[in-house]
């Protein structure tokens, strides 16, 4: 998939084989439910497996590695972490995630690692042709520029697995992209969304977590009680499908039922709806553009009630105003708006900063720190580096252990 307002969508792959499938962040919740799905349509094909697992990757969960690597023992393991034990054979370290790429030979490569770390293995993902389907958002908003220029080059698709931007990609299918006029992606609101900026200001990690419809982990709970989740998929969207600032939306629909809505400009609109289960949209990443029978909850539309929707008030959720500027901005300003995001929510985390305070160090790490052109990877790296230096300066120093 080529970067700009008039890349086609995805073409079908060639004839049906097995792919050779690398799980980033395997043992998280995208990467367990991958391989769910991947179990799953392996065992209802009814001829040859579609999907061979041929290597997994994790931060620090030596025994969920373990546990996962049990359903495929030819499967080549990396771990992250130094830390711990890890049976003999096992790639360790950093680096190791991108090395196991760079070795497996992979037709495709579930991106599941959160954050900037994700970065280097999709790059080497997309430099060797692979697709990717892509769980983490944070690649495409501090790279996208330079991503999307080197996915163009090597033929790689990149494939989405959040919910909105599967939906979108569903919704574009089969219509020409040049006729868009604009592009919704819907927020739950998280568990916020009905208090006031005040109310919210001093809430603790514990509350800001308990998102009401999805099970996250905490640093993704924390970014959709700020709405920075919705800030970060805009700007990804941004990048994935070649959408002008001024294309780009979000609302809060408390359901999530409707994942995205594309506005055409003969004045019809499309909307894609569907349980709140990410293997649906795992699946349609995995297996596009076919439809095969999925493991995922079904939609019953009868038993829904209804469905609401509501304007995501910009003074209320100052990210999305963030977002607007960033893809305004271009250049690094993606890799400042996210490491400072990272660092911030990590000190929310550990109780050294105020939840009201989150996206106030974001906003003043884009001020402190003015976009530059993105030639190379180390043009993105340093930015990150430079704000997440700001936002530790801003914070002060950890607590000693």
């Amino acid at each position: 998939m080529s970067s700009g307002r008039d890349a086609p969508p995805p073409q079908p792959p060639g004839p049906t084989r097995t792919r050779r499938v690398v799980v980033l962040g395997a043992t998280g919740s995208i990467g367990r439910n991958t391989l769910e799905v991947i179990a799953h349509l392996n065992g209802s094909s009814g001829g040859p497996r579609p999907f061979e697992v041929v290597a997994l990757a994790a931060g620090s969960d030596a025994a969920g590695l373990a546990g996962a690597a049990a359903a495929w023992p030819r499967a080549r393991c990396s771990l992250a972490s130094l830390g711990g034990d890890a049976p003999p054979g096992w790639l360790r370290g950093p680096g190791s995630a991108e090395r196991l790429v760079r070795e497996a030979s992979a037709d495709l490569v579930v991106a599941a690692v959160v954050g900037v770390a994700g970065l280097r293995p999709v790059l080497a993902a997309i430099d060797a042709g692979a697709d990717v389907a892509l769980a983490n958002k944070e690649v495409l908003v501090a790279a996208g520029e330079l991503v999307m220029r080197r996915a163009s080059r090597s033929g790689s698709r990149l494939l989405p697995v959040d919910s909105e931007h599967a939906g979108v990609l569903q919704c574009l299918a089969g219509h020409p992209r040049e006729r868009v006029r604009r592009v919704v992606l819907t927020a739950s609101g998280g568990p916020f969304r009905d208090r006031t900026a005040v109310e919210v200001a001093d809430a603790t990690p514990d509350e800001a977590v308990a998102h009401p419809n999805w099970d996250m982990g905490p640093k993704i709970s924390v970014d959709s009680a700020t709405m920075m989740n919705k800030a970060l998929e805009l700007v990804e969207a941004h990048h994935l499908f070649g959408l002008r600032a001024d294309q780009l939306d979000a609302i809060i629909h408390p359901q999530s039922i409707v994942h995205a809505i594309v506005e055409y400009e003969d004045g019809g609109v499309l909307a894609q709806l569907g349980a709140a289960d990410m293997r649906g949209p795992i699946q349609a990443a995995l297996a596009w553009p076919d439809r095969p029978a999925g493991c995922g909850e079904r939609l019953d539309l009868l038993r829904l009630g209804g469905l609401t929707f509501r304007s995501a008030d910009p003074h209320r959720f100052p990210a999305l105003g963030l977002a607007q500027r960033v893809m305004a901005a271009g250049g690094t300003a993606g890799a400042v708006f996210n490491a400072a995001n990272e660092a911030a929510v990590a000190a929310f985390l550990e109780r050294r900063v105020p939840f009201g305070r989150i996206v106030g160090l974001v906003s003043s790490a884009l001020d402190a720190l003015p976009p530059r052109p993105v030639a190379r990877l180390e043009d993105v790296l340093d930015a990150d580096a430079a704000a997440r230096r700001f936002v530790g300066d801003a914070v002060g120093s950890p607590p000693a252990a």
